[in-house]
Formats: C-alpha cells, sequence, structure tokens
C-alpha cells in the first residue's frame, strides 16, 4: 500500500495534473482488522520514500506520497480502535498528525510546480495538433522541446531494470556512501540543522509563488548595482521566470590534497614560457623542485636519483577483506547523480499495480546461512530483516538485520519490535521484506510465513519472504502475496495454528524471475545483530 503508484511518470510519460495525482493518492484499500502499529509503520514509510523522492526532484512521486500520508492519518488512522487502547500507538499517531501539519506547506511548494509542467505539457500538444491540421501532414515529427525542456520530457531517463544492473549497483553505492556521508557530518553536529534550514527558506519564498516569479524577472532584466549581493534566481526558478525541477543536492565534503608546489602567477607563467623557447632552464636540483617520489622516472643521462625511500615507494598494503573493493565498485563515479535515472516497473500486482525493482545482494542469501548454520543444526529456524533504500525509483537492500526471536522447529517470531523499528528510523531504513530459514522442511510458505508475511506487504507492496531450504530441493525461494487474492485472504483470515488451509488456491507467487527481484553482484551491505550478546550467533 506504501506506494502503490500508477503514475506514467515513472516509466517517462508524460506529466499528470495535481487534480488527477489526488485521486490516484487516494486509490488504495483500507483495513482495520490491520493492527494500527503497521498502519503507523506504512505512515512512516510514505515518508521516508517521499522525503527521497523530493530530494531526486520526483515532484509528481513527493507529490502523491505526501497526500496519501495526509489522508490515511487524517481519514483512517485517527479512528482505528487500537488508538484507544494502546498509549505508545496514541502516541505515534499524535506524531504522525504532527507530521500532516508540517507537509501541508510541502505539498502547498509542490502544487504550482507540478501544474505549470501539466500546463506546458498540454500547451505543447495543442500547438502540436494545431500544425498537424494546418499543414496536412498525416505525420510530422515532434517538436524539439519535446525532448530538450526537461519538464515535459521527464528529468531522468527511464532504465529497464533487467538489463542495467551494473549501472543500478554504482547508483546505489554511490548514493548510499553519500548519504553516509551526510549522516556522519550532521550526528557530528558539522552541518546542524542546514537542510531544514533550506527547507524553510524554499516554504517561505514560494508562499506568494507569482510575487517571487515577478521578482526574480525584474532582477534578471536589470543588472544588479556594483558591490550588491543577493540571490537573483530561487531555488526551483528557471531564468525566464517558469517553475523547474528543484533537485535537493548536499554540498560536497571538502577533500584536503597535498600541495605540489608554490602558486605561480599567470603573468610569469607567461613570461616563464616565452623565455623558455630560446633558452631552455637548466636542470634544478631535485630537492627543491622535483618529489622525490617522480625523480627516479626522469628520462636521459642526466636524471637524478634521491636516496631510496621504501616506506613511500613500497605497494600500499592490503585492505581488510571486509572493506575491500570490488572491481566492479571501485569504479564508482563520485557524480552519478539518481535525479537523472529512474528505473522502470519491472512487474504488476494481479490487480496492474506496477511494482519496482528491488536489488537483492547476491551473496546476502549464503551469508545468511552461515550465521544460522548451528540453528540449523539444530533443526531451529531463524529470521532476518531485509532493509534497504529508495534510489531512483528501485530499492536496494542494503542492510541485513537479525532482530531478537524466539525459534522452534517450525516457527521464528521477532521480539522487541520497537527496538527493531527504532533502529531502522535512526539509519533512514525502508523495512523491505524478511528471509528465515526452514531446517528440515521444503521451500514453501506456510500460513505462518503468510501471515507473517501479510503485515511486511501491507507496508510496502514490494515486500518479499525470501526462505532458504537448504536439506531440500530447490533450497530457496523468494515470494510475494496475490493481490487479489491472497493478501485480502490472509488479511481477513482469523484462523490460528501453524499450518491451516486457506479456501483461496493462489495465494502466493515467486517474486524472482519473472518478478521484481533482482539478484546483482557486487551491492555492498551491512549485517546487523540487534539480539543481546549472549544470544549472538
Amino acid at each position: 500500500m506504501a506506494s502503490q503508484m500508477k503514475l506514467s511518470s515513472t516509466e517517462g510519460g508524460p506529466p499528470q495534473s495535481v487534480e488527477k495525482i489526488t485521486r490516484i493518492a487516494q486509490d488504495y484499500e483500507y483495513n482495520a482488522a490491520v493492527p494500527l502499529r503497521y498502519w503507523l509503520r506504512t505512515a512512516a514509510t510514505l515518508m521516508r520514500e517521499a522525503q527521497i523522492y523530493e530530494r531526486e526532484g520526483h515532484d509528481e512521486q513527493a507529490y502523491l506520497l505526501l497526500f496519501r500520508h495526509a489522508q490515511l492519518v487524517l481519514v483512517h488512522l485517527s479512528k482505528h480502535p487500537d488508538a484507544r487502547k494502546d498509549d505508545k500507538d496514541r502516541k505515534a499517531l499524535i506524531g504522525a498528525e504532527k507530521e500532516v501539519e508540517k507537509n501541508l506547506a510541502k505539498l502547498e511548494v509542490l502544487k504550482p510546480r507540478i501544474n505549470k509542467r501539466y500546463e506546458r505539457y498540454t500547451q505543447l500538444m495543442r500547438e502540436r495538433q494545431s500544425r498537424k491540421l494546418s499543414s496536412e501532414i498525416s505525420a510530422i515529427p515532434e517538436p524539439r522541446e519535446r525532448f530538450t525542456d526537461p519538464a515535459l520530457a521527464g528529468v531522468a531517463e527511464p532504465l529497464e531494470a533487467g538489463e542495467n544492473r551494473d549501472l543500478a549497483v554504482r547508483l546505489a553505492q554511490s548514493e548510499l556512501q553519500r548519504r553516509a556521508t551526510v549522516r556522519s557530518r550532521r550526528a557530528a553536529g558539522l552541518w546542524g540543522d542546514w537542510e531544514d534550514a533550506y527547507k524553510t527558506d524554499i516554504r517561505s519564498t514560494d508562499q506568494d509563488l507569482s510575487q517571487r516569479i515577478q521578482n526574480i524577472r525584474s532582477n534578471l532584466d536589470h543588472k544588479a548595482p556594483a558591490g550588491t549581493t543577493g540571490r537573483l534566481q530561487e531555488p526551483g526558478t528557471a531564468r525566464d521566470g517558469s517553475t523547474t525541477e528543484s533537485t535537493y543536492k548536499y554540498p560536497t565534503v571538502p577533500r584536503h590534497q597535498k600541495a605540489l608546489g608554490p602558486v605561480i602567477p599567470p603573468a610569469q607563467i607567461a613570461i616563464r614560457d616565452n623565455n623558455a623557447e630560446r633558452h631552455p632552464p637548466p636542470i634544478l636540483p631535485p630537492k627543491e623542485h622535483l618529489e622525490p617520489s617522480r625523480a627516479s622516472f626522469v628520462d636521459g643521462p642526466l636524471a637524478l636519483e634521491p636516496p631510496p625511500r621504501p616506506l613511500k615507494l613500497s605497494p600500499a598494503p592490503q585492505l581488510p577483506e571486509k572493506v575491500r573493493p570490488s572491481a566492479e565498485t571501485s569504479s564508482i563515479k563520485p557524480d552519478l547523480d539518481p535525479s537523472s535515472y529512474t528505473f522502470k516497473p519491472s512487474a504488476y500486482l494481479e490487480n496492474g499495480t506496477p511494482l519496482r525493482s528491488v536489488f537483492l545482494p547476491a551473496s546476502l542469501r549464503a551469508r545468511f546461512l552461515s550465521l544460522a548454520a548451528s540453528n540449523t543444526k539444530n533443526n531451529l529456524e531463524t529470521c532476518g530483516i531485509l532493509c534497504g533504500t529508495l534510489v531512483s525509483n528501485a530499492l536496494f537492500i542494503s542492510r541485513l538485520v537479525i532482530p531478537e526471536q524466539i525459534s522452534t522447529s517450525d516457527t521464528c517470531e521477532t521480539t522487541n519490535e520497537s527496538a527493531l523499528f527504532d533502529y531502522c528510523d535512526s539509519e533512514d531504513l525502508i523495512m523491505l521484506g524478511w528471509i528465515h530459514t526452514h531446517p528440515s522442511q521444503t521451500c514453501f510458505m506456510s500460513s505462518r510465513d503468510l501471515h507473517t508475511h501479510s503485515g511486511y506487504q501491507v507496508m510496502l507492496p514490494e515486500s518479499i519472504a525470501i526462505v532458504c531450504a537448504p536439506s531440500k530441493t530447490p533450497d530457496w525461494g523468494v515470494f510475494r502475496l496475490t493481490d487479489p487474492p491472497g493478501l485480502k485472504t490472509v488479511l481477513n483470515c482469523t484462523q490460528t495454528g501453524l499450518f491451516h488451509p486457506h479456501a483461496e488456491e493462489n495465494i502466493y507467487t515467486g517474486a524472482l524471475r519473472p518478478g521484481h527481484v533482482f539478484e546483482v553482484n557486487g551491492l555492498e551491505y551491512e549485517t546487523v545483530d540487534l539480539r543481546p550478546k549472549g544470544e549472538q550467533f
């Protein structure tokens, strides 16, 4: 439910109007039988995704998710029966309602930008149709603006997930590194509330959009007097006064480079170059002008070599296995911009709702099985939580979390869910599914597994369940509930017991080929064990 978007813009289609986006945002199924804590996690997931879409410049998706969040919280969750039963859930609901109040300002900022883009698109289409009628030619090439205007053609290049796995890995690794840097600097207090101040400034300047555009156009038409300073162009506004996509970018982390020598003024450089043509300069002593590490590479009989410096010239030490970059990730470009790409939906629910691609590290399953080996040997199930984030309209698993749990030969139940939720919130992680073992059973989804997974798929339709059955063939599988009929059948089921039947047969299906899950090499991830030290593997 969290982001069942049907916007064609996610596939590189034409812009949508705010009116249509609002209708789509309200098109989801709400079931009051689902515990409030799951719906509150759904609301938190909506917020996290909306923030990422907003940073990447995808205004339509951000608007849809923010509106859906507001509608879910104010219309449905405020009346949920659990809101009167549990104090913790009630406090969380109050926090969600306060979040809605802050998001209303964001909706007001996004609305004119989206409508402006849609109006420009419809005007261009009308002009194109008019040209066809006036020229009486049945086939006319699309106007050049259709492709060059990012507001009309889309700022992101639509990609097929299965055909661009290597690019997906590079995008994810680059963006995850950037976000980790942001979190670490924010935790160290180096930036403080810089991001909040930036957003507040945008909200304040967008209160009267038309007046702001007039002011900017006036500033651009007249040069500022000498000695004056100020912003002539506000974020999200083009030089002609029209609104554009506003992509959120963090400042670049400064890198300290070793000085290579004294700075020479340009005039002296020119004089030196002219003289060099007539009088070649003598070879200077290496102590003053040749770096020791480069002196030995000077060609010719007069090459001078300084005394050897083993510490300088010896090969660099090998990095530990845990942090050594792989061949694929070593070529990551620091300037990869996730807002320049968008991955198309790779599969669809049975009701036609598109599913975003989920990229699964190929080595994660083997790592999990090695951690669970002792439990598997003792015929005990083990479970882990698959967490990750959203990049370029695709979901990337970047964290394997082992929660506190109680295991038997046929079940594995997580405990202390609040600690798990708090950890995900602190790390800006989205729960993308779960993985568990069947030590002695075959690879299938039991009735208990189906009920467990319904909670994940309510929070996020792309959620997956990985089952590992190391003693059987096949020894693993990736699954999701069908929708319909699986998700609704399981949510409405009141039966108890480990293995109870359901009336519907087509309750779950595979999600790996030709589903929406892709195994990829080179996608790094971390393993985190939240259990008490005495219970950890």
